[in-house]
């Protein structure tokens, strides 16, 4: 009997090496574009399309946007990205769309965010730029080792007109097109993107350190470590705490994981995958719980498995009326979670399928990162 085990991605760091230390770069372009699907890897494997059995599509608006998030705060600390270029210049993605969103943080590049006149014109405009920048540039001459090959090929689409009310979803994001991704590479990325995302943000600094000795100049170390750092959302639960106040005053709301009657002044917004192990401010994970519980019991750990399956119907019921009531909370909810959670795309709308995602995203946190789990 010959039992074979699925790749558990390492069969793709010797490629990762390659690119990352030994292929030949004239801009930072390449890594950025590995950066950027890491990022989709860690946060956004939702959107994630098989194609066959080796292969997997992501939207190149993701990619464009993940872009956007890595440069914007390198390009503001006028950290050089190209050899005897100072700035932004030479970079083919810096133009009329980029200079309109400088007002934007990097942490408004996300999914799920909303824009309208003038920034979403010049949002859409910066995605697009970005695209055709990876397209014709890393993702064209990031090859296999000995072949003409390219490991990231890419497809643009027909994103059209700016719209003049933009949603950050995932059907926006694919109108601009597709990335497709080695299985083999897409596992490795999901699962040691730990070790990954290091030796890339290393190597992208050491170029940036070389540019500069180029143009005489010396980069503020501290400088370099805060451009580098991929800014998460903030850890603000002030809005769920708002919505479970008003429902308590006119109803009831329990604690998800003991079922215990909560009230204003005894109420706690849990993550329910951890923000310590995974940012993550989507609605979905934000969860109404007993302040002792939140505070003492759980609080940086996963709810082991029969847990988050006994507290099942009082999710259910919290997502219900907390945000799936209304259409405005219920479009936002869908989107974040059909992002960060692996949910078939031909299944319903209703809490089961996201339900059963954020079953599979425990799991591969505690599979993947060894989270400490919870039991009460």
């Amino acid at each position: 009997m010959v039992l074979r085990l699925p790749d558990d991605g390492t069969g793709a760091l010797p490629l990762l090496r390659h690119v990352i230390l030994n292929d030949a770069k004239s801009a930072t372009y390449k890594l950025a574009l590995l950066r950027a699907v890491a990022r989709a890897a860690d946060g956004a494997q939702g959107m994630a399309r098989p194609i066959d059995d080796t292969t997997i599509a992501l939207p190149l608006g993701l990619i464009a946007l993940n872009w956007l998030r890595l440069y914007k705060p390198l390009i503001d600390a006028d950290l050089p990205q190209m050899p005897r270029n100072r700035g932004p210049v030479g970079l083919g993605f810096i133009k009329d769309g980029w200079h309109g969103i400088a007002e934007l943080s990097a942490s408004d590049l996300r999914v799920g965010a909303q824009f309208s006149g003038m920034r979403a014109a010049a949002l859409h405009a910066a995605l697009r730029d970005a695209a055709v920048t990876i397209a014709r540039m890393p993702a064209t001459y990031m090859t296999f080792p000995g072949s003409q090959a390219p490991v990231l090929p890419t497809r643009t689409g027909r994103a059209g007109i700016a719209p003049s009310r933009l949603f950050v979803d995932a059907g926006y994001l694919w109108d601009f097109g597709e990335l497709r991704v080695p299985l083999h590479l897409w596992r490795a990325m999901v699962r040691h993107d730990a070790w990954i995302e290091p030796a890339l943000v290393a190597e992208w600094v050491r170029l940036m350190e070389g540019y500069a000795r180029g143009q005489g100049r010396d980069l503020d170390p501290a400088l370099v470590a805060r451009s580098m750092r991929w800014h998460e959302p903030s850890r603000d639960v002030a809005f769920a705490r708002k919505t479970a106040a008003l429902l308590i005053s006119d109803s009831a709301v329990f604690c998800v994981w003991t079922g215990r009657k909560l009230t204003e002044r005894r109420l706690d917004i849990d993550h329910c995958l951890p923000w310590a192990a995974w940012p993550c401010e989507d609605l979905w994970n934000l969860l109404p719980s007993d302040p002792t519980v939140n505070r003492h019991s759980k609080r940086d750990r996963l709810p082991a498995a029969e847990v988050l399956d006994s507290s099942m119907d009082r999710i259910f019921d919290w997502w219900e009326r907390a945000w799936l009531h209304q259409r405005n909370t219920a479009e936002r909810f869908h989107v974040e979670a059909r992002a960060s959670l692996p949910i078939c795309e031909d299944t319903a709308d209703g809490p089961a399928p996201i339900f059963a995602g954020l079953q599979a995203r425990r799991f591969a946190l505690w599979a993947d990162q060894q989270v400490p789990e919870w039991r009460p």
